[in-house]
């Protein structure tokens, strides 16, 4: 079973960086592929392995025909 999983949609969504802005710009290019990469966070309500609920910070990279990659959590709120 994964580490959580987002229940409902993710709300609150803000950009944080976009193209050279973003640190780990050359990681993803070389594991999912070039593309317009962004990073955002937003809230979500949360079911984490332990099957308890919360409403967390989320932080993702997402890019154009890509994809949302490496949903994390980033605090609780």
């Amino acid at each position: 079973m994964p580490e959580f999983e987002i229940l409902g949609e993710i709300d609150h969504i803000e950009l944080i960086a976009a193209g050279k802005s973003i640190r780990d710009l050359k990681r993803l290019e070389r594991m999912y592929g070039k593309g317009r990469w962004r990073k955002h966070k937003g809230s979500a309500l949360v079911r984490l392995a332990d099957n308890t609920i919360h409403y967390v910070e989320v932080h993702w990279y997402e890019a154009h025909g890509i994809g949302k990659k490496e949903i994390k959590i980033k605090r609780p709120l």
